[in-house]
């Protein structure tokens, strides 16, 4: 299984479904193994690309699937603990070690462990790895707007609603999306709380290059808890 060129994934995953495989320690799931069987069953089931976190995860993946890979790092620190996704060049460094063809981290606006802006930190990425693509994990249109200018290859919708000044917005951002998509000139990636199938077909409608399902579809926890709900009066 060798890593695709950009080109190649971008034309691998454009109109096509990217399933999320992640499971945090404190969660049932946590298990590379699971998460490698997780991809296996995501790609049997049609998805054209996979979404995972560390290392470990994704190594394991890449034995169980051949499909291209968005990875991101959470690590939290003390001094920016907000910022978890991919925030500092440790966690770059060893994703692109391990050969992903994407790599995403956050993109919002909040300063970064090491009191650092976005701007500086993705400047010295970019140098970096010149070659890499990068997907910028945003909760607005604003974030989204300056991370197209500061040369991220994929703009996300991720990280709507999960901000202070964001929380409580309608989700899915479908307003979010469409702006971005006709106003960033990079391709969208809709990612976050597209929770049904009509979601991802409305999503993709409205333009976006590719969609990231991960809860709806990887944490039967979360799909429980939305069943049992319903029972509640």
């Amino acid at each position: 299984m060798g890593v695709m060129d950009n080109k190649a994934f971008f034309e691998q995953v454009r109109g096509k479904l990217i399933v999320s495989c992640q499971a945090l320690p404190e969660e049932p799931l946590h298990s590379s193994f699971i998460m490698g069987r997780m991809a296996l069953a995501a790609a049997w089931g049609g998805a054209a690309g996979i979404r995972a976190n560390t290392v470990e995860d994704i190594e394991e993946i890449r034995k169980n699937v051949d499909l291209p890979i968005i990875g991101i790092i959470k690590k939290v620190y003390d001094d920016h603990p907000d910022v978890y996704i991919t925030p500092t060049m440790t966690e770059v460094d060893a994703l692109a070690a391990c050969g992903v063809e994407v790599i995403a981290l956050d993109a919002t606006k909040r300063t970064r462990p090491g009191n650092r802006a976005l701007a500086d930190f993705f400047r010295e990425v970019r140098e970096r790895y010149p070659e890499q693509l990068f997907m910028a994990d945003c909760s607005s249109v604003e974030e989204g707007m300056a991370a197209a200018g500061m040369g991220f290859d994929l703009i996300g919708t991720t990280m709507a609603g999960y901000t202070p000044y964001t929380a409580g917005r309608r989700l899915p951002p479908f307003d979010m999306i469409k702006t971005l998509v006709h106003e960033c000139g990079r391709p969208v990636v809709a990612e976050g709380n597209i929770i049904t199938p009509e979601h991802l077909r409305h999503a993709m409608d409205i333009g976006v290059l590719t969609v990231v399902v991960g809860s709806a579809i990887t944490r039967p926890m979360e799909i429980t808890k939305r069943f049992v709900a319903a029972l509640e009066p």
